[in-house]
């Protein structure tokens, strides 16, 4: 119901439908899940005609959250022994490098843990003498999740 609005508009149109939907229920069918997101207290994703996940935004999320990247960036590490060192920490599926054109090595991390590797991995990192740039986790999007249920 937004598209090609203004971004006030935008929010007064997502307010509108919030105020309606306190009194009656409002069905938005979209596949722009960011607007779903935005929008509406509740989401189904169907496939094929069945629900294939029902839920607040944020418990689909919630529920996925075991499959997350944690992305890496250090300086004065070697590529290869870092990747290894990394790979090792319990929960850690998969180690993907990505060194820059700047020296700094890139790592993407992903983990399928419920646990946060967050903590054990800074720790890892601050007992070496690399230098950390960049450390951030990523869960998945409606957009993956709506991917990995439907595909």
């Amino acid at each position: 119901p937004t598209s090609g609005l203004d971004p006030n508009q935008i929010v007064e149109i997502r307010e509108i439908i919030r105020q309606i939907g306190k009194e009656k229920t409002v069905v938005l069918s979209t596949h722009i899940l960011s607007e779903a997101e935005a929008t509406c207290d509740r989401i189904l994703i169907l496939h094929q005609g069945k629900i294939a996940a029902d839920g607040t935004p944020s418990g689909l999320k919630d529920r996925s959250k075991s499959s997350r990247r944690i992305y890496v960036g250090l300086q004065n590490a070697d590529v290869d022994s870092a990747a290894t060192q990394l790979g090792q920490l319990s929960g850690i599926e998969a180690v993907i490098q990505k060194t820059q054109p700047d020296g700094t090595a890139r790592f993407e991390l992903t983990t399928n843990s419920s646990a946060d590797l967050m903590g054990p991995l800074y720790q890892q990192i601050k007992a070496t003498d690399w230098q950390l740039t960049e450390f951030y986790q990523e869960n998945e999007s409606l957009e993956s999740i709506f991917r990995n249920l439907t595909q």
